[in-house]
């Protein structure tokens, strides 16, 4: 119990210097969407969640843009980067430590259909069965393509966003499967959508969680956001940059009056506090 003790008082006393000291710099991966607005949200909820802290700090992104897998071996290693964010699975989990609170309210599991402009009527009669039969692309290393598969999805690999849109204005795949907080971005960038409509119809909808990251090693960085969280979830302040954010788009996509297809996912770590109903989107 003395050792307990101990080392809980020297924590309390690492987080207090760490509240005290210099500016302390907080470095996340640039994104190759770093400019979109999701991305642009999180940055802004996790500059909320360390407001609330009283710590001292800038945050900064990375000189260079760096993918997801490379960000996640940096951050594995400790190095370059302290904290990211990220859609969680139990592989990520087991090399990174998360903070439980879905930034985005799980919204990153509910998906809408980009389909080319050519194949508008073909798919007006488009049903859940049916879709299934179509070749729908994801990144190959994103969770959401073994999701996808095992709801029973004939999915193609894209090496990574860029391939995928390519192979979706080459009409080499039928469908593409978007967030609903990243789908309006996309769509306003025609090097990357052009020929690409909105399917009017269905959002799948699967349990997931995009979480902030740190090193297993970062006890007091881990704290300080998990804190930071808890009071802007208490207070109401992370509800309203979520509204402020994202209410205007969800209606813009209809997002109320489209029908659900509700999917299993199997990479759903057992710790994902799917219980919590104030921490996701509910319609």
């Amino acid at each position: 119990m003395r050792i307990w003790k101990t080392l809980f008082c020297g924590f309390i006393v690492q987080m207090h210097f760490v509240a005290q000291a210099a500016v302390w710099d907080i470095t996340y991966p640039k994104n190759i969407n770093h400019e979109t607005i999701h991305n642009q949200y999180a940055i802004a909820l996790l500059d909320l969640a360390l407001q609330k802290t009283g710590v001292r700090y800038r945050l900064q992104q990375t000189d260079n843009v760096l993918t997801q897998q490379r960000a996640i071996q940096l951050l594995s290693d400790n190095r370059q980067i302290n904290v990211m964010w990220s859609m969680t699975d139990v592989d990520r989990e087991s090399l990174l430590t998360p903070i439980r609170v879905p930034i985005y309210k799980g919204l990153i599991g509910w998906r809408v259909l980009l389909l080319h402009e050519t194949n508008q009527n073909q798919f007006a009669n488009l049903g859940p069965d049916s879709m299934r039969e179509l070749t729908l692309v994801q990144g190959l290393n994103w969770p959401d393509n073994k999701i996808l598969r095992s709801n029973g999805f004939n999915v193609v690999n894209a090496s990574d966003h860029l391939e995928a849109f390519q192979l979706m204005r080459d009409r080499q795949v039928s469908l593409f499967a978007r967030s609903v907080i990243e789908v309006l971005d996309e769509l306003g960038k025609p090097e990357l959508t052009n020929g690409l409509l909105l399917e009017p119809k269905y959002v799948l909808q699967y349990p997931t969680a995009v979480y902030f990251f740190v090193n297993p090693g970062d006890r007091i960085l881990r704290q300080l956001i998990q804190q930071g969280l808890a009071q802007a979830v208490k207070d109401g302040t992370m509800d309203a940059l979520f509204e402020q954010t994202y209410e205007k788009l969800l209606a813009k996509i209809e997002l109320t009056d489209r029908i659900k297809i509700p999917l299993k996912n199997p990479l759903l770590p057992k710790s994902t506090p799917v219980g919590d109903i104030q921490l996701w989107y509910v319609q």
